[in-house]
């Protein structure tokens, strides 16, 4: 069974069509990027996998499960979508911790779909879920902060911790929205180690959104081009040059190139098997 599976997902925002009969499959255990330029439907395609918003409403056209549950069909969101969306742990690039509370809450905070409803409310951990919320802040190298309000900690430090939260939540595929687009390059590659880290040591299932192209290529097997809401790739990101870059989108490829090129990252033990997608063919 698929981690993801996507059909002919459509989304129109105005007259803007962000998303255009996108499919795709993702197998569990795989390391995924999704790259493309400003505009080509990353975030929009990662917000449907998840949940948060519904697609087009066109007869018989437009679904996504993970892990084989339904989360969206026809435009409609599934029924159970909350019972799915605790094994989808989403990481946004603007960190989305609670400024005022200790790193360590904000961490625990993952057990909630684990928690009654009134100990969540009242922000009431077990000894067990805070020891578990430590244990995930040290794979990550944060515990040392853990007393400190999250709004005190670095951009990096603060994407880290939205890790450690989605291991804490037991999360087993892990979407992640442009989680390095304001970090500087050092933090970056410690946030993407430690994604590479947790898929390869976990076995999560990770998609990673990214606008830098080096990235995807050191630390991602395969990935996943999008143009105008198109998938205008898929397949093995050691293809991406930048010759392949220019003739998948022209001008546009210079956004996606940095000046220097990344650090290599150990890759995934197993290499999923992956099948070339070209525009057109």
């Amino acid at each position: 069974m698929p981690a993801v599976q996507v059909r002919h997902l459509s989304k129109t925002f105005r007259k803007h069509k962000a998303l255009d009969d996108v499919s795709l499959t993702i197998e569990r255990g795989e390391m995924v990027a999704l790259i493309g330029a400003s505009g080509s439907g990353k975030s929009t395609l990662i917000r449907h996998v998840a949940g948060l918003v519904c697609c087009d409403r066109e007869a018989g056209r437009g679904a996504v499960s993970v892990f084989g549950a339904q989360v969206q069909d026809g435009g409609r969101i599934a029924g159970n979508v909350r019972q799915v969306r605790r094994h989808v742990g989403v990481i946004f690039q603007q960190f989305n911790l609670v400024g005022r509370l200790s790193l360590l809450t904000n961490v625990a905070i993952g057990a909630l779909g684990r928690m009654p409803a009134w100990r969540g409310a009242l922000g009431l951990f077990t000894r067990a879920e805070k020891l578990l919320a430590m244990d995930a802040m040290r794979r990550v190298g944060i515990a040392q902060h853990a007393t400190q309000r999250a709004s005190t900690l670095s951009g990096g430090q603060q994407q880290r911790a939205a890790i450690a939260r989605a291991l804490v939540q037991q999360a087993q595929l892990i979407l992640a929205d442009e989680p390095i687009a304001s970090l500087d390059p050092e933090a970056a590659r410690r946030v993407m180690d430690n994604l590479a880290q947790v898929n390869r040591e976990d076995r999560i299932t990770v998609v990673v959104a990214l606008h830098q192209v080096q990235y995807a290529i050191a630390y991602c097997p395969r990935t996943v081009a999008l143009r105008g809401g198109r998938v205008v790739y898929d397949g093995p990101s050691a293809a991406l040059t930048p010759p392949f870059l220019r003739e998948l989108y022209g001008a546009e490829s210079e956004e996606l190139l940095l000046p220097d090129p990344v650090v290599t990252a150990p890759k995934p033990r197993v290499e999923p098997r992956l099948r070339p997608v070209l525009a057109g063919a």
